[in-house]
Parts: structure tokens; sequence; C-alpha cells
């Protein structure tokens, strides 16, 4: 390392180098590359030039002498994005003009960078949209995130939940929240939690988004929700949507009267929508986009159903929330709810999705929209949580979720909620009909019947027993009993998600299973109704998340279903493949043919 000063224009300052040669050793050595101008960029907010000269064999890095050099990356990971000048620079004592260099410049206007080192804001800028019924916020979620995660119909009310995403706008990040339609005055109880939820999250919002509708013109409601969002003392714009021709921009005119800056946009089209991003990005404080890296420790977790069975109470219970909205009216969430948490260092997103019903109950098009997006929720999860109402038991409609579930090959917790209810009801049963005169010719005589001995734990047993009779294909789903209202024996969820997707996950070596399938597997004990013996000469896994293995036998058509289950079942017995399906791929290994000679071998 060397020091001098370097005159830029006609100011010098001083400067430190650093023998940067062995970095760029082959490119000393490659003919033709005198003369050569490379501009790069660095992660400080100087301009760095880089001139190659033929003959050389040693590199100079420059810089301000008060530069800290912990901030440089390795020259290998510049991106050629920058620009710079090359002005003549003092070298050092011991270096020729015949050699490579480089040279630092100061500008007037240099965009200042991030430090590598240093850590990106773990929040986003928080846009939330927010406006009357009907008005496009949900076209206008789908636009900003480039998605489909909202339900667009034309029915009013659809939106109930908070919905989150993000968008991405000139190498910045924005939290997008869509709301539901608010109308303050309404008491009913679906509406009144529709503007609790608006209201969580204006409170954490960077900037409000009023969305109102040109064609329908300046409303009471929309002046109204105008005041509303002037209380808070967030800022505010508003976005005029559906102006779908340059001769209805004319419409927005009269939402000048609200007094804050009015976008003109069609939100399905996507016009104006720019002008309304960087309107965004200059009223907040944006951090640079960083592209998402997949994180595979990430849990997903769906919670399925039926309508009304406690879903969206399962999940305010599991992360300590009032994040989706509960009334006891079916069908209350029609979009899929994530949310993420962190519980013990081990990250979860879980899906809230609507309740799944039959094709012939589903009558409004959102409904239908509702039970295909709950689909896909399954489909992208790991564990799914099906909830069963306790009180009523497994039903046919349950039973067709999980064969759903099954089906898609997920991990699988049937989770019997209401527990507390259906505790209470079978007690009641129990003293009515002890009041009965069979009741009390059961009893000796002068006994009286005591609630207090009813036996929760047997019928827990018993109802275990009828749900494994009704749902035979998932008979290696764990079964736990619980209250998400009260909270009771709700704490033994996270376990079985963490078993489960353990299990989900786990890969056993060949020589492991082979050596197990020959040693402690009796193929012999196998039921199957072939006169030709099954043999099974080799096993490897084939890949996991479910557990596939593939398997070599002697046998030309597939093993038979009993054979296939006897195996699975001592699979799963050594290997602890709990609350996770099991697929097996058959193989026919076919035998080597022998070369006994022929005529191909005389002589001719």
């Amino acid at each position: 390392m060397g020091g001098g000063a370097a005159l830029i224009g006609r100011t010098a300052i001083p400067v430190r180098y650093f023998d940067l040669s062995p970095l760029l050793a082959t490119l000393t050595k490659t003919p033709g590359v005198g003369g050569v101008f490379f501009p790069f960029r660095y992660s400080f907010p100087v301009a760095i030039g880089l001139r190659l000269q033929t003959g050389s064999d040693r590199l100079f890095l420059c810089f301000p002498a008060n530069f800290q050099l912990s901030t440089v990356r390795s020259p290998c990971a510049v991106s050629s994005t920058g620009h710079g000048t090359l002005t003549t620079a003092h070298f050092p004592s011991d270096a020729t003009r015949n050699r490579l260099h480089w040279k630092v410049e100061h500008r007037a206007a240099a965009p200042i960078v991030r430090p590598a080192q240093e850590r990106m804001p773990e929040t986003l800028p928080s846009l939330v949209i927010v406006g009357r019924p009907n008005v496009g916020k949900s076209t206008l979620f789908n636009r900003l995130t480039g998605t489909r995660r909202s339900i667009v119909t034309n029915e009013p009310g659809i939106t109930r939940d908070r919905i989150y995403g993000k968008a991405e706008w000139r190498g910045r990040a924005l939290e997008i929240v869509d709301t539901g339609g608010l109308v303050p005055d309404d008491k009913a109880l679906i509406p009144q939690e529709i503007l609790r939820q608006a209201h969580v999250a204006i409170k954490k919002a960077a900037l409000l988004v009023l969305v109102v509708d040109s064609q329908a013109g300046l409303t009471p409601l929309d002046e109204e929700l105008a005041r509303l969002l002037r209380t808070t003392g967030k800022p505010f714009v508003v976005a005029v949507n559906k102006v779908d021709a340059m001769s209805q921009e004319s419409n927005a005119n009269v939402f000048h009267r609200l007094g804050v800056p009015v976008f003109p946009i069609a939100a399905e089209h996507g016009t104006g929508v720019d002008d309304l991003l960087d309107s965004a990005l200059a009223q907040v404080s944006v951090v640079a986009s960083v592209e998402e890296e997949k994180q595979p420790d990430v849990i997903e977790v769906a919670i399925i159903g039926r309508p009304n069975v406690g879903k969206s109470t399962l999940l305010n219970r599991l992360v300590g929330e009032e994040r989706s909205i509960v009334s006891p009216i079916p069908g209350t969430t029609m979009d899929n709810v994530d949310l993420e948490i962190t519980r013990d260092s081990r990250a979860y997103r879980f899906v809230d999705t609507a309740g799944i019903r039959r094709k012939a109950k589903t009558t409004l098009v959102a409904e239908k929209l509702s039970v295909v997006m709950a689909r896909r929720g399954l489909e992208r999860c790991d564990v799914a949580l099906l909830v069963v109402d306790g009180e009523q038991g497994v039903t046919q409609g349950d039973a067709q979720i999980a064969s759903y579930a099954e089906e898609s090959s997920r991990s699988v917790v049937i989770v019997i909620n209401k527990w507390d209810l259906a505790v209470i009801a079978a007690r009641d049963a129990a003293s009515r009909d002890a009041a009965t005169a069979k009741g009390k010719a059961k009893r000796a005589p002068g006994e009286k019947h005591k609630p207090e001995n009813f036996d929760s734990g047997r019928m827990m047993v018993e109802y275990e027993k009828m749900i494994r009779a009704k749902l035979k294909f998932l008979s290696y789903a764990p079964i736990v009993f619980l209250s998400a209202k009260t909270g009771e024996r709700a704490d033994k969820l996270f376990p079985l998600i963490n078993q489960c997707w353990e299990a989900r996950r786990r890969r056993v070596s060949t020589p492991v299973l082979n050596n197990w399938l020959k040693d402690e597997v009796d193929l012999q004990r196998g039921t199957t109704p072939k006169a030709r013996p099954v043999r099974i000469y080799y096993m490897t896994q084939a890949k996991i998340a479910p557990p596939t293995f593939l398997i070599f036998t002697n046998q030309k058509e597939p093993l038979h279903f009993s054979y296939q289950r006897f195996l699975e079942n001592q699979l799963r017995a050594k290997f602890d493949y709990v609350g996770t399906p099991v697929r097996f791929i058959q193989r026919l290994r076919k035998r080597e043919k022998r070369n006994t000679g022929g005529e191909g071998d005389r002589d001719e």
C-alpha cells in the first residue's frame, strides 16, 4: 500500500493506493487491451475508472485517503453500469507510466448507494388502499402487486380482511394493503369488522390512497371517508378510478374539492398508475428493492375446512392477534389471508382459506372464486390443518375436503375444533339419558346421576375411533382436540406441525433402506391374492415432500393395494413418517440376457 495525491480538476486530494494485480493478472497478459477504458461503480458514492495498458504486471486501486477499505467489494462483483472519467493522477514512487492503475474521481451529484455491510430495513413502508365498496380497490391492488390475490367481481363487499402484497417500482419496494369497502355508519357486524380491520392498517400506513369512482362522481360517502382520513394525520391522495379514456379525465376535476392530490387512473388497464407510484415514492421513505431469495425453512400451513368451523378463529389464536374477521355468519372469509410469524426461531406462513363447499351450494361468483383460491392455497402449502366442527362431527363435506388434501400430497393434521362445546353437549345428553326410565334402571337403587363424573377422556377415545372409521385414507394424520376460542389445547398444534414438516422432508439413505428391507421386513406377511410371491430386489428414495420410494420387483402388474399398505405401515413404524403421505413407484427388474453364442460367432 502506498500514498500520494490525485489531481481532480485543479484540486489535489490525498489518496491511497492498493496493489490489486493478483485479481486481474490474466488481463495484463491479454494482448490488445492497451488504451481500453472500462467504467465501473462500487458500493461507495464515487466513480471508478479502469485503464488497461500493455506490458504491465501490477494493478493499483486509488481512492480518497479517508475512505474505509471495508466498503470496497471484490472487483469480480462490480457491474459495468456506472460511468467515470479518467484524468491525470500522481502514481506511487515505484510505479511507471506503463502500468495498470485505477483512478477515483468525485462526482458533483453522485447517487448515494447503501454500503454492502449495512442491513436493509426489515419492514417496508405501507401504502394502504381504502374507499367505499365496489370502486376498484382490489383491482388496483392486483395491478400494483402484479398478482391476482384479491378476488375481483362486480358484487360489492367481497374483500373483508386485510390483504397484503408487495409492489416494486423504479428499483424501490412498497408494501400494499387492500382493505374492504368502508361504510362507517353501517352498524351490521361484518361492516363494523371491516372498518376495524381498516383502522389497524391505517395506523401502520405511510401513505393512504382513497379510491373513488369517476363515473359516480363525488358522493357523500367519499367526502365522509376523506374527512375520516384527514383526522388520522396520515398523508393521502385520491385515485380516481375507471378513467378509461383521455376524454374522461375531466371527470376527475370535481375531486379536487377534497384538497389533496388527484390522480386519474384505470386500474384494470394500468393507465395512470405510474404517476400514482411516482407520487408515492416521493412522499414516503422507500427502500431499495432486493431480489427475494427462496426460504426453504419457512413452513407453509393452510387452514382448510367447511364454512363456519372456526378457521379464522384458529388463525387468530395461532398468530396471537385479530388478523382475520370472525363472525357467526358462514362464508365470512372470502380471500386467502396470509400471515408470517416466527415462533421458537422457526418461521411459519399461515394461510386462512375460505370455507370450501359443494358447487351446488355456491351461487355468487365470488363464492366460486373463493373456493378455487382455497384449493390453490392448499396446493402450495406443506402442512394442511383440516378443521372439523366437534359438535357436528365428520360430515361428507369434511371427507371431501380431506380427499383434496390427500390427492394433493399434503401433510395433514386433523383439528377437532369447538371441543369444549362438544364435551358440554355430550355431558348434557348424558344427563338427559340418565333422567329417563332406562337410564335409572342402569343405576343402583338410590344412586343419583353425577354430571361431574362424566369421562371426557373416554369420549375422546371413542371420537377418535369414529374419525378413523370415516377417514380411513388419512390413517397417518394425527388428531388434536382443541378450542380455538378459549385456547384450550391449542399449544399442541405447533409441535405437531413441526413433526409433520420434518417427516415430510425426511430422506433415508439407500443402504439403510435396503438393510431394513432385508433384515426387518418379512415380505411373506404381506397379503396378496397373486399366486406368484412378491420379491423386492432393491429400494431407494426418489424424492421428498412427500417421501417417494422407488422399488424394483419381480411383478409386471402394480402391487396390490393391500401389499402397498403393508409396506407403508412397516415404513412408517420404522422411520416415523407421521402426518405425511408416502408414495411408491414400482419398476420391473428385467433379467439380463445371457450370450450363449451362435452362428454369429462362427467364421464365415
